[in-house]
């Protein structure tokens, strides 16, 4: 068999499905094939969470970044489609080494979809962008038939300002760098999840979805060989590491004992059969710097509210493989693959 084989995509008969939307192999692949191509160019082809542009002024470029939220329900603990819809696209920006200037909103509203959960909606979106500093400055608004919209959909795209000479890039990882996430993961996925199947547990799971450009400043403050940033969103750090990975040919250690999860989600997922390195997070980063930096950074970030239980999780090795695997806490080792399939659908 070929080496690194995937099945193409069937695009005479095949059609779209949820694993498509899923953050694991099928969407990458989707994304590849048909965006990809149709669309190539030099900007697109970064492959990161947002683009780096040319500036019209000297000193530093523009980072553009979108996102669309098509959450299910609308309304979780610790959050909604509207706050989620500003951290999302704020975070992209972050990630990016970039300062969020704007947003841009487009809504898609269901007929029959009521007011006063738009009106809910929208205000805690604008509450959500006045707390990040990042203002919605334009959008767009459209009304589809009773049963074709599921409520709301909300499309955002942020604006950034990039100094010149920063590059954070999934393609920057090196062999010996640090892996750190800034959190607990799986919170957001997880408390979707139990909304979703009315399921309860002794402590309640709330969505981690926050702005992270205060935390991402942080990062790149005390970490002057800062790599890379990522927030593992759809399809969690397993498949944000596997980006990371194809995008730098590299390889990742991690180990399983060094990762925070809180117990009221290892034992929500342990009872769903998930696994919380597939579920998504809306207020985490993935952090990837020299190896005598990631103490200084796991420090930085620990002094920061959002980032009260961050750890050093792996590191990053040479493989031609590409491969993310996990040091279990029984001292064996497994491969962390993309999601095959849809773990948990319409969660961001």
């Amino acid at each position: 068999m070929k080496k690194n084989y995937v099945r193409p995509l069937d695009l005479r008969h095949g059609s779209v499905d949820l694993s498509h939307g899923g953050g694991g192999r099928a969407m990458v692949q989707l994304i590849a094939d048909v965006f990809g191509k149709a669309f190539d160019n030099e900007w697109l082809r970064q492959g990161d969470d947002g683009a780096v542009l040319p500036a019209p002024g000297p000193g530093e470029r523009l980072v553009v970044a979108t996102d669309a939220h098509v959450v299910s329900p609308l309304c979780f603990p610790g959050g909604d489609i509207g706050c989620l819809a500003v951290h999302g696209t704020v975070n992209d920006v972050a990630a990016m080494g970039a300062r969020p200037l704007y947003l841009a909103a487009s809504f898609i509203l269901e007929e029959g979809f009521p007011l006063a959960d738009l009106a809910r909606i929208v205000a805690s979106m604008a509450a959500a962008a006045k707390e990040a500093g990042v203002p919605v400055v334009t959008g767009d608004t459209k009304v589809v038939e009773r049963g074709k919209g599921d409520g709301v959909f909300i499309t955002t795209t942020g604006i950034g300002a990039l100094p010149v000479g920063r590059q954070l890039s999934g393609a920057n990882a090196r062999a010996g760098d640090a892996v750190i996430v800034s959190g607990t993961l799986g919170d957001h996925g997880m408390a979707i999840m139990a909304q979703r199947e009315n399921l309860a547990f002794d402590a309640e799971i709330r969505s981690d979805t926050a702005a992270l450009h205060g935390l991402a400043a942080v990062a790149m403050a005390a970490a002057p060989g800062l790599r890379l940033l990522r927030d593992p969103t759809r399809g969690g750090l397993a498949a944000t590491l596997n980006e990371i990975a194809q995008q730098s040919g590299v390889g990742i250690v991690l180990d399983e004992a060094a990762i925070p999860v809180d117990p009221q989600v290892a034992a929500a997922c342990e009872f769903l059969g998930l696994d919380p390195l597939n579920i998504a997070n809306e207020g985490k980063l993935i952090a990837v710097c020299p190896g005598d930096e990631a103490a200084a950074l796991v420090a930085a970030l620990r002094a920061h509210p959002l980032g009260t239980r961050a750890a050093r999780v792996g590191e990053v090795i040479a493989d031609e493989h590409r491969f993310v695997q996990m040091k279990t806490a029984f001292g064996g080792r497994r491969m962390v693959d993309w999601l095959a399939g849809e773990q948990l659908p319409r969660i961001c």
